[in-house]
């Protein structure tokens, strides 16, 4: 039982590249500080994606690792949020789909091992599109009247960032990696990373920081910065390619904040796309940059080094490792 409860944990922080189980539990201890269901859905989704994966044969490194709980605690986690966290329903749906999203895990490791890539949260993202979209024809599952469809629109409101709006956006796009809008549990999010790895912790940092200056720079509204919908998936797209699938080093950082600025920009024009869905990118901006920078990266020697990818890869949080400290 210990040995699995540290699977859980850092199955929760594998959601940030981190096998850590301690940074998986200052997590759950964040999530608590907006609502203790919120901590129960992730940590179930976790255990269950896990037991599933043990139960299915699944390689004990990556069961490990965490690698088989971060898709379905963000996937739980998301359910609860947008279906609500006090509903029989959602529990239900986030326990079903749990197992589904470890077979998705499963078929995703399969098919992009062909090209020697991780699957990330691509799993998460294709079975929270498909819940949004299918929510609203189902009652028991929308807890909504109305769909979830969302036209898209040009952007509006004042663009001028003061001191207010930066230090919220810069703890909102570590707290919506989690979905939620609190710059405190941002803050603990943020020293969960640090406790891993303190190198980790400052990419993010870094990752947060061109998430707003990208943001601002192409005139995104003040308040849509300051509440982190705009820079969360710089955050992960930092921490994937420096120091995880890509070595720690100057060139790699410069590559990977070129990564973050790319799915900045990228986030509204995913979130246009899935309009009829409700609008929401989830983490499609991170997916579609990663797997696109680390696929070109093999074409740079001076990122990858003779045998840095391979290096990377045995240490990379969703490849078939951790990340080191």
């Amino acid at each position: 039982m210990p040995g699995f409860c540290t699977q859980v944990l850092r199955g929760v922080g594998q959601v940030v590249f981190q096998a850590n189980p301690w940074t998986g539990a200052a997590f759950a201890v964040a999530l608590c500080m907006a609502d203790w269901r919120y901590a129960a859905y992730a940590l179930g989704g976790a255990a269950l994606g896990t037991s599933t994966a043990r139960w299915l044969g699944v390689p004990r490194d990556r069961q490990e690792a965490g690698l088989e709980g971060f898709n379905s605690a963000l996937l739980a986690l998301c359910l609860a949020v947008l279906l609500g966290q006090d509903r029989p329903a959602t529990a239900l749906l986030a326990a079903a789909g749990c197992v589904v999203v470890t077979v998705g895990t499963a078929a995703a490791v399969r098919l992009l091992s062909v090209w020697d890539l991780p699957p990330l949260t691509l799993p998460y993202c294709l079975l929270a599109v498909a819940v949004n979209v299918a929510a609203p024809a189902f009652r028991r599952i929308q807890p909504y009247g109305d769909g979830l469809a969302a036209l898209p629109g040009s952007a509006s409101g004042p663009t001028a960032l003061h001191l207010p709006h930066l230090a919220r956006a810069f703890l909102h796009n570590v707290s919506q990696l989690f979905f939620l809008e609190r710059w405190h549990v941002g803050a603990l999010l943020l020293a969960g990373v640090f406790l891993a790895s303190r190198t980790a912790g400052l990419i993010a940092c870094a990752g947060s920081v061109t998430g707003i200056v990208t943001a601002w720079a192409l005139g995104a509204p003040a308040e849509r910065i300051a509440d982190g919908t705009m820079g969360y998936n710089a955050v992960l797209v930092a921490l994937a390619l420096c120091g995880v699938f890509l070595p720690a080093a100057p060139a790699t950082l410069l590559y990977a904040l070129l990564g973050a600025a790319t799915a900045t920009a990228l986030t509204p024009a995913i979130a246009a796309l899935l309009a009829p869905s409700g609008g929401r990118a989830f983490t499609w901006p991170f997916v579609l940059t990663t797997l696109g920078f680390l696929a070109a990266a093999r074409a740079f020697p001076r990122l990858t080094g003779p045998h840095g990818w391979s290096r990377c890869r045995q240490r990379g949080g969703h490849g078939r490792g951790r990340v080191g400290s």
